[in-house]
C-alpha cells in the first residue's frame, strides 16, 4: 500500500470503531479516541511495535480463546501481526517505505483488529517512518555538457537533478560542484520542494584555449548520516550558438480520465528557437530524472512534442503525475530547456465493490430469535466520491436483513424465527453496489446453515395400530412394527419405543408383549389362547433423544384370531360307570319319533364352534336318523318284528374348522313294549331344543347338578365301606380310636365345575355318619369359585 493506497483507505474504512454484538443485540458502538502509532521502516521481523493488549485494555489471557487477529483484505501483505501470548503488535516482515508508499508525504498503514465473543472492531494507524536508507543517484553517472564559447558570463545551464527514494530531511538537501575557474553552482528549488542544480557561466570560455573542462557535481541529502552521489560533468566548449529553445510557459496542467486507452493525446507541447537551420530545429524528451513509471505510461514524440498515453492509468494508485519534458536545438552548443507537465487523473467508476466477512458465527439455531447476529460484513470500493460510496442489501425473501451503523460495515441479522425442518440452510445473497453511472455491484454468497433444536415431537405413521394374532402363536414370534418419524435430525431424531405401563387381565402388559427399543418390532412374550383373551390393547410411546425428549403414543389394538385347537364336548348323553349312554324306545313309536338329543359344546368361536351331527355307525341305518344341525335322534319309520330289540348307535359331532374335529359318543337303545315311568338318560339330561340353543349355561349347571348328585352317592357309599372297616378293626383291638385322632379326608374328583372335593370322615362316630362335605383346595384359573355351594351336613339318626 502506497501512500496513495494509504489515502485510499482512508476514504474507504471506517474510523475507529467498536463491535460489542450479544445474541439478539446486533447494534455496535464505536469505541472512544483511535491509536496511532509510528515505526521506522526496515525492521527486522519482530521488531516490538506497540502493546496492544494494555492499549486497548484486553485482557490478554483471553485473546487466544477470543481470536483476536488482524483482518486484513485477500492477497494483502501482512507486515504487522499480534502476539496473542502478550498482546504486543510486532513486524511481521521487513517494511520498505519506498515500496509500500510509492508516492511522498506521510505512508499510513491502516490496521482493522477483530475481537470475538463478544465481537469488537479496532481501527489502528501506525505510521511507517522513512529512515536515510538510500543514497542520492544520478541519471547518469557522465553527462556532456556543451556550452558555446560565446556563452555571456552568468549564463545558466540547467544540470539533470539527483533522485532520492527518501522523503522529508532525507531527500535531496542540496548540490555541491567541485572547485573549478569557470564555474559555479546555485541550487534551486520547485514548487514541491525538491531542489535542482543550475551550472553559472562564471566567466567568458575561450574554445582556442580549453575545449573542454572537467567538474565534479555531488547531491547531498539532509540524513543522518548524510549519504551523497556524485556524476562527472564534462563541459565541451562549441562555437556559438547563441539561441535556446523557450516553451510557451514553464508549466502545463491537464486532466485526463483514468480509463484513457493507450495512445490518447495528453498534451502538445511547443518550443520555439529563434534560431535557423539545424540551430533551430527542436527535439523533444523526457528530462533524465524522469521516473520510469512516467516512462512506462506515458512517450514524448520527440519531432511533434506530443505527449502521448502508453500505459493504463489508475486513479487509486496515483490521482497525479508529474511530467518533465525538456526541448534541444539539433545545433551545436544546443542546450536543453525544461518544463513541467502535471497530469491530473479524473476517476471513473472502475472498480466494483469488495465484500469481505469480518466475522461469521454459523450455524444459527433455529429457535434464535430475531435480530441474531450471524455475521459482520464490510465493504470496501477504491473509487472516490460517488463512485466509493456503496450500498448493501440482502435478498427480499430471505429471513435476513443487514444493519449498519457505520459507514461500509453491516451487520447481517434474523428477522424472523427459523425452522430448520423447513429450510436446513440459506444461501444468502448479499449485494453491494456504488453510486458510480452505471453502478458497479459484487455478488458474494454467504451459507448460513441452521442448526437443529428439538421442537418436534415423534409422530406415528398411523393413528393408530390394529393387529390380528392367531392363537397358539410361538412366544418370541414377532406380531407387528410399529413405525414413527421425528422431522429433527441427529440426536433430536433418534427414536426408542417402550411400552406403557398397564395390566392385561390383572397381569403386567410386559408379561404378554415387548418391543425392540430401535426397531419398533412387536413381540409376543407367551402363547396367546382365544377361549381366555380375545382381544387387548396397548400404548406404545416413542420418545426421541433430544433435551427435553419429546414423546408421543399410539394405542396398539391386538385382536386374538381363533384357532380351531378344541375337539366338541359332548354333554349329553353321558355314559354311566365309562359304559355307553342307554335309552328305552316303545315298540309302538312312529316314525319321526323323538328318541332323545345328542347335545356337544364347542369352546372355540365362530365356524370352529358351528358343529354338525351325523349317524356314524348304527345297527340298522333305515331305523334312525339324526339331525345335523340340532342332535335330535327320530325314528325314520315303524318298528317291525324282525327288528332287533337292541340297537347300538355311533354319533359323531364335527365342528366347521379347519381341519374338523369331531368327537363320538356310543349310544344303546333298548326296544321295549311298555316305557317304565323312571327317565332315561335322554329325559334326564337332555334339554328342549330352545333351550339347548339358547341358553348353554343352562345346560351347564344341570349337568353340573348331575355330577354333584352322582359323587354324593359315590362318597355315600365309600363312607359306609369305611366305616364298616374301621368297626371292624375296633373289634380286633378291643378298644376304641383315640378321642381327636383326625379326620380321614379323601380327594373325590367331581364331574361339575366345582372341581373336586374332598370328603372328611370321623373315626370318632359310633355309626355311619357323613359328618361334612366342602370344598378342599381353591379353586382353578377357569373354574367357578365353589365357595358358594353350601356343605352337606348329615346328622345321625
Amino acid at each position: 500500500m502506497g501512500a496513495g493506497a494509504g489515502a485510499g483507505q482512508g476514504q474507504f474504512f471506517l474510523p475507529f470503531l467498536l463491535l460489542l454484538l450479544l445474541t439478539g443485540t446486533p447494534a455496535p458502538r464505536p469505541a472512544a479516541g483511535q491509536l496511532r502509532y509510528a515505526v521506522p521502516e526496515e525492521l527486522e521481523h519482530g521488531a516490538f511495535v506497540a502493546n496492544l493488549g494494555e492499549d486497548l485494555g484486553l485482557d490478554v489471557s483471553t485473546l487466544s480463546a477470543r481470536r483476536f487477529r488482524i483482518v486484513s483484505r485477500a492477497g494483502a501483505r501482512q507486515h504487522l501481526e499480534v502476539n496473542l501470548e502478550n498482546g504486543i503488535l510486532f513486524v511481521n516482515e521487513r517494511i520498505d517505505r519506498e515500496e509500500v508508499c510509492e508516492a511522498g508525504g506521510t505512508c499510513l498503514l491502516h490496521l482493522q483488529l477483530l475481537v470475538e465473543s463478544p465481537l469488537e472492531l479496532y481501527r489502528i494507524e501506525v505510521e511507517v517512518q522513512d529512515i536515510n536508507d538510500h543514497a542520492p543517484t544520478f541519471p547518469w553517472q557522465e553527462y556532456v555538457l556543451e556550452v558555446a564559447e560565446s556563452a555571456v558570463p552568468g549564463a545558466r545551464f540547467p544540470l539533470e537533478s539527483a533522485q532520492d527514494p527518501d522523503v522529508g530531511t532525507n531527500s535531496v538537501r542540496t548540490y555541491q560542484l567541485s572547485p573549478n575557474g569557470f564555474f559555479s553552482l546555485e541550487v534551486q528549488t520547485r514548487s514541491d520542494a525538491s531542489k535542482f542544480a543550475e551550472l553559472v557561466l562564471e566567466r567568458p570560455l575561450d574554445r582556442e584555449q580549453q575545449h573542454a573542462h572537467r567538474v565534479l557535481l555531488t547531491a547531498l541529502d539532509g540524513g543522518v548520516p548524510e549519504r551523497s552521489g556524485t556524476a562527472h560533468i564534462l563541459v565541451t566548449v562549441l562555437d556559438a550558438n547563441d539561441n535556446v529553445p523557450a516553451f510557451d510557459q514553464p508549466s502545463y496542467g491537464v486532466s485526463l480520465p483514468e480509463d484513457a486507452p493507450a495512445g490518447t493525446l495528453v498534451i502538445q507541447l511547443n518550443a520555439t528557437d529563434l534560431d535557423e537551420g539545424s540551430n533551430g530545429e527542436i527535439e523533444y524528451s523526457f528530462s533524465g530524472h524522469a521516473p520510469p513509471r512516467v516512462r512506462d505510461l506515458f512517450h514524448v514524440e520527440p519531432r511533434s512534442g506530443q505527449v502521448l498515453l502508453k500505459g493504463p492509468l489508475d486513479y487509486e494508485r496515483a490521482s497525479l503525475h508529474e511530467l518533465y519534458v525538456q526541448a534541444k536545438d539539433r545545433g551545436p552548443s544546443a542546450v536543453a530547456v525544461h518544463c513541467r507537465v502535471l497530469v491530473h487523473l479524473l476517476d471513473v467508476n472502475d472498480n466494483a465493490p469488495e465484500v469481505t466477512l469480518t466475522s461469521v458465527s454459523t450455524p444459527v439455531l433455529e429457535d434464535a430469535p430475531p435480530g441474531t447476529v450471524i455475521a459482520v460484513i464490510s465493504v470496501l470500493d477504491r473509487d472516490s466520491g460517488e463512485n466509493g460510496r456503496v450500498s448493501c442489501e440482502v435478498s427480499p425473501d430471505m429471513p435476513f436483513e443487514l444493519r449498519s451503523s457505520f459507514r461500509n460495515y453491516y451487520t447481517l441479522v434474523t428477522t424472523e424465527a427459523l425452522d430448520r425442518e423447513a429450510v436446513p440452510e440459506y444461501n444468502v445473497s448479499i449485494t453491494a453496489r456504488d453510486m458510480g453511472s452505471p453502478a458497479l455491484l459484487t455478488r458474494s454468497t454467504l451459507t448460513v446453515p441452521v442448526s437443529d433444536v428439538n421442537d418436534n415431537a415423534p409422530r406415528f405413521l398411523q393413528p393408530s395400530y390394529s393387529v390380528y394374532v392367531t392363537e397358539n402363536n410361538a412366544p418370541g414370534a414377532s406380531i407387528c412394527s410399529v413405525s414413527a418419524l421425528d422431522p429433527d435430525c441427529q440426536q433430536n431424531a433418534y427414536l426408542s419405543y417402550s411400552i406403557a405401563d398397564g395390566h392385561i387381565h390383572g397381569m403386567p402388559v410386559g408379561t404378554y408383549v415387548s418391543i425392540n427399543s430401535d426397531s419398533g418390532h412387536m413381540y409376543a412374550l407367551r402363547s396367546l389362547d382365544y377361549e381366555q383373551i380375545r382381544s387387548f390393547q396397548i400404548q406404545v410411546q416413542a420418545q426421541d433423544a433430544g433435551f427435553p425428549p419429546l414423546s408421543a403414543n399410539v394405542t396398539v389394538y391386538v385382536f386374538v384370531l381363533d384357532q380351531n385347537d378344541n375337539a366338541p364336548v359332548i354333554v349329553s348323553p353321558m355314559p354311566h360307570n365309562g359304559s355307553v349312554a342307554t335309552e328305552l324306545v316303545p315298540r309302538s313309536a312312529g316314525p319321526g319319533y323323538l328318541v332323545g338329543t345328542v347335545s356337544a359344546v364347542d369352546a372355540d368361536a365362530g365356524s370352529n364352534s358351528r358343529l354338525s351331527y351325523q349317524l356314524l355307525q348304527a345297527t340298522d341305518f333305515t331305523l334312525f336318523s339324526v339331525a345335523p344341525d340340532t342332535g335330535e335322534l327320530r325314528t325314520l319309520r315303524s318298528f317291525l318284528e324282525q327288528d332287533a330289540t337292541r340297537q347300538r348307535l355311533v354319533v359323531q359331532v364335527r365342528d366347521g374348522g379347519q381341519p374338523a374335529l369331531s368327537a363320538t359318543v356310543s349310544i344303546l337303545l333298548s326296544v321295549v313294549e311298555n316305557m317304565p315311568q323312571t327317565l332315561s338318560d335322554f329325559s334326564e339330561f337332555s334339554l328342549p331344543p330352545e333351550a339347548s340353543s339358547s341358553s348353554p349355561l343352562t345346560l351347564y349347571l344341570l349337568i353340573s347338578l348331575g355330577s354333584v348328585s352322582l359323587t354324593f352317592l359315590l362318597a355315600i357309599l365309600i363312607l359306609m365301606a369305611i366305616r364298616c372297616r374301621g368297626e371292624r378293626h375296633s373289634w380286633q383291638g378291643g378298644s376304641c380310636s383315640p378321642p381327636h385322632s383326625p379326620a380321614t379326608c379323601l380327594d373325590m374328583p367331581s364331574g361339575g365345575p366345582p372341581g373336586y372335593y374332598k370328603v372328611c370322615l370321623s373315626p370318632e362316630s359310633a355309626q355311619s355318619e357323613f359328618m361334612f362335605l366342602k370344598p378342599c383346595s381353591p379353586p382353578r384359573n377357569n373354574e367357578k369359585d365353589p365357595g358358594n355351594l353350601p356343605d352337606v351336613i348329615l346328622g345321625s339318626g
